[in-house]
């Protein structure tokens, strides 16, 4: 990668001031000034600004993400705080979530800046499975879970929805695993049975549980066997 683009992404800058940086003789690889904005960075090389190390990114990145309410799962929104306030990473901003959660539910995000595995987890075609800790409002039906194990129509939908797996944990909680990811479809799910969502919290996504040491708001990066269940 050539120093200046390497330099325009780590520090979030245009190529222009990237340029007006290294003639500031700002800018350093392995402990010698470089200027040249063309000039070919390898991966050994170690690149500094003002002495200060830059990390430099080699493969694609793989992290889970407790995420509390009160955040959206874009990566940049004018009036919500992002779930990137919490990721301490270099240039955080090219990761994206690979499945999103409502502003107002918790639980497990997955992000990434690899395009083609986050496909796979919400491409329709895979069916990949996640699990959500469901409260309601009201006490559950008896039916429900047969409901909706033969598949629910959602109001404005032409199909049902995928059989879905319920356990009933008490009167007003519930487990349930559903392997499709239609707008706001835990909810609506719940609405078309006559009952209504309190509080939504994703557990699960594929084989990848949400780690019980992550707080809200922590993360960590999955490790190999996580990235390689969900590819």
């Amino acid at each position: 990668m050539r120093l200046d683009k390497f330099l325009s992404q780590q520090l979030a800058i245009s190529r222009s001031l990237v340029l007006r940086e290294l003639r500031a003789q700002r800018v350093t690889v392995d402990g010698e000034i470089i200027k040249s904005g063309a000039f070919k960075l390898l991966p050994e090389h170690q690149v500094a600004f003002d002495g200060n190390p830059l990390q430099q990114q080699n493969g694609a990145r793989y992290f889970m993400l407790h995420k509390p309410p009160g955040y959206v799962c874009s990566t940049d929104d004018p009036d919500h705080p992002t779930i990137l306030y919490f990721i301490d990473e270099p240039v955080a901003y090219k990761l994206h979530a690979a499945g999103r959660l409502d502003i107002d539910t918790s639980g497990l995000v997955l992000l990434t800046d690899d395009g083609q595995w986050s496909h796979r987890i919400t491409s329709p075609k895979h069916h990949c499975e996640k699990t959500y800790l469901v409260t309601l409002s009201q006490p559950l039906d008896d039916d429900t879970a047969h409901r909706f194990a033969a598949g629910i129509l959602l109001r404005g939908e032409k199909d049902a929805t995928r059989p879905a797996r319920l356990e009933q944990l008490d009167e007003h909680r519930v487990r349930l695993t559903i392997s499709e990811g239609r707008y706001h479809q835990v909810k609506r799910m719940f609405a078309a049975v006559g009952n209504h969502v309190e509080q939504l919290h994703r557990e699960r996504i594929g084989a990848v549980e949400l780690d019980d040491d992550l707080a809200p708001g922590e993360y960590r990066p999955l490790t190999d066997e996580e990235v390689k269940s969900l590819g």
